[in-house]
């Protein structure tokens, strides 16, 4: 019976870490450029010697991330960018290593940085993207950024930098818990993409599917419960057993 007991209470563990991976999901519905999460349950047998496994446990993991494109939401604002097909913009993580998002919601800081809605500093040819002060500034289709310098007209317009857009191969990228996309080898050099086109004044909506997040958390509720039965049934046998024996 401790078998069963330790069977049904892997499986009722990983419904919950499912669980969470569904939730976080379906909390991130209406976050910009928010790509979501797979996740998967396969039985991980318990061998004891040579002979044959006495028993499976359940383990729930994350395999994979949906990149696919979410749905493209018009701003009107020059500094949105959203990112057409397969792609990311390159930006500078917090411990100074370089990472990729989707999120275009773009500003100036008082340094003249510019900087994706979390602070994070864009990179361009040579680093953190840097842009004077500027009466307008516009980004194009491919990255470019051009400025309007203060107490110039039209006619006094200068390409700044070019905002760095790569395209890496799918199965060697991964995302990490910051909701950054990054390299699975922190060694591996990324080359630009001049392919990689950014449509401004739209930003990218969350990929996530609501109903499908939904029906996968009913799904995992009835799981999580049946697991929970299963536990439920052997402590009755139990006691049962133990009644047995008190009587003998």
């Amino acid at each position: 019976m401790d078998k069963a007991l330790w069977v049904a209470m892997s499986g009722a563990k990983n419904n919950m870490l499912a669980q969470s991976v569904a939730a976080n999901n379906l909390a991130n519905l209406n976050t910009t450029g928010f790509r979501a999460d797979f996740v998967q349950a396969r039985s991980m047998p318990v061998y004891y010697g040579s002979g044959d496994p006495t028993r499976a446990y359940a383990q729930s993991e994350i395999p994979a991330t949906n990149f696919q494109q979410g749905a493209m939401i018009q701003t009107g604002r020059d500094l949105d960018v959203a990112v057409e097909g397969e792609g990311f913009i390159a930006v500078q993580a917090p411990d100074g290593n370089e990472a990729f998002t989707r999120v275009g919601s773009l500003y100036i800081d008082s340094v003249g940085i510019l900087r994706t809605g979390s602070g994070l500093p864009v990179m361009g040819n040579g680093g953190p993207l840097a842009i004077p002060a500027a009466e307008k500034v516009e980004i194009a289709s491919d990255g470019t950024v051009t400025a309007i310098p203060l107490g110039l007209g039209a006619e006094g317009i200068v390409v700044v930098d070019r905002i760095r857009l790569v395209n890496p191969p799918a199965d060697q990228i991964e995302k990490s818990t910051d909701g950054l996309v990054r390299m699975k080898d922190p060694e591996q050099a990324v080359q630009a993409d001049a392919l990689v086109k950014l449509q401004s004044g739209f930003l990218e909506g969350s990929n996530v599917n609501a109903v499908n997040e939904m029906t996968s958390m009913l799904e995992l509720a009835r799981q999580y419960e049946l697991q929970v039965k299963i536990m439920q049934n052997v402590k009755e046998q139990s006691e049962s057993s133990a009644r047995l024996l008190q009587m003998n």
